[in-house]
């Protein structure tokens, strides 16, 4: 939980001052889940200033493809119906953009909603997660308002998963869920291809395996290896993916889980219902275009990763390898005082990661929002 006094006073939420609200309820004990995780939890503010640069997030600032864009709007019109009858063939759509079928998705919103479903399904008051920590937060946070029990398990000295360790958790606890998020937020770094290997060769009997891919677009090292290949080959595994980064839709709310069909069919009760039917025209859409846009996006994010680690290195700071949509940067002290000053100069970054709190965590984004995050932060670093 983030630690720091927020403020007490109740404010009307509303566009510009929803990032006090969202500040107040994660203080408060995560009551807006979700919310509280990504969107502006940590910008205290009750009028943001103009031109605020938002890098805590982990948003792709170039938004939804053109196509997606196109298809929505002409999606609207038809908006006033449940279309449920079409959602068979846009969830075979999905499958098959990974070269799955139909019973081996889930649909949801965003990957944090087939998350939830899967913890709900796979995990009982016998069964806990199993959870490298720290990591995303989601999965164990469902699994405490569960009533479940959930197990921690430290990540290694390269920041990414202990699978040894995680099997060893495993084993002691028969037939619980392990999430393991690669590349892992908020460290960025790769869990790699032979520990996953590993893990899943060695996971005990009725235990299953939940990763969460919501960052694989971004993996720039031979280390990295995807798990659908374990899906594919009916290993119990799921993998969750989402298009809200690389994709640029995160308020679309649209994501997946891939799992053999056993597995899919035991988390499906637990899925609210079908996503927006706008939303589904958009993705379908920009998956038909994925091959034109995708590795141009994946190229400029690097690129802009790579210029903000080259002035990090300049300046003399450290930072973690990330192959995410963001940088972990070593602040040498106590890194809260800073990411709740930043945003009253226009720059909001990630929350605090308990225990790496002296470590800041920043989105890329465009150029220019690159420059004035360098500008901002320098000045406020050395002041």
């Amino acid at each position: 939980m983030m630690e720091g006094v927020v403020g007490e006073e109740t404010v009307p939420i509303s566009r510009r001052n929803f990032a006090w609200g969202a500040a107040a309820g994660l203080a408060g004990g995560r009551m807006l889940n979700e919310m509280a995780y990504a969107q502006r939890a940590a910008v205290p503010l009750r009028e943001e200033p103009d031109g605020m640069v938002w890098l805590n997030a982990n948003e792709n600032p170039e938004g939804p493809p053109p196509a997606a864009i196109e298809a929505a709007v002409r999606s609207l019109p038809a908006a006033g119906r449940y279309h449920f009858q079409e959602f068979r063939e846009f969830y075979a759509a999905v499958a098959s953009s990974e070269g799955l079928t139909g019973d081996q998705v889930l649909v949801g919103a965003g990957s944090t909603e087939v998350l939830h479903a899967a913890v709900d399904a796979l995990t009982s008051p016998e069964k806990p997660l199993i959870t490298m920590s720290p990591t995303f937060e989601g999965p164990a946070d469902v699994a405490t308002a569960l009533g479940r029990k959930v197990v921690r398990v430290p990540l290694t000295a390269a920041h990414a998963a202990d699978v040894r360790r995680m099997a060893e958790a495993a084993a002691s606890h028969p037939g619980a869920l392990l999430y393991l998020c690669n590349p892992n937020n908020p460290t960025g770094a790769v869990t790699p291809r032979a520990d996953l290997e590993w893990l899943v060769a060695n996971l005990p009997p009725r235990t299953v395996l939940l990763v969460d891919e919501a960052y694989h677009d971004f993996a720039d090292t031979p280390a990295f290896a995807s798990a659908l290949a374990y899906v594919r080959e009916a290993k119990p595994v799921v993998v969750t993916r989402t298009f809200s980064k690389i994709y640029g839709m995160a308020g679309l709310r649209a994501g997946f889980a891939c799992a053999p069909p056993g597995l899919i069919a035991a988390m499906s009760p637990f899925r609210n219902n079908v996503i927006s039917y706008v939303t589904a025209q958009a993705v379908l859409a920009a998956l038909a275009d994925r091959a034109r846009f995708l590795p141009g996006r994946r190229a400029r994010l690097l690129r802009a990763r790579a210029e903000l680690c080259g002035w990090l290195k300049e300046k003399g700071l450290d930072y973690l390898e990330s192959h995410a949509n963001f940088v972990m940067i070593d602040v040498r002290r106590d890194a809260r005082p800073l990411i709740f000053a930043l945003p009253r100069r226009g720059v909001a970054v990630g929350r605090p990661f308990p225990p790496y709190n002296n470590y800041l965590r920043v989105s890329i984004g465009t150029d220019a929002d690159m420059a004035k995050f360098r500008e901002v932060f320098w000045s406020e670093y050395q002041a």
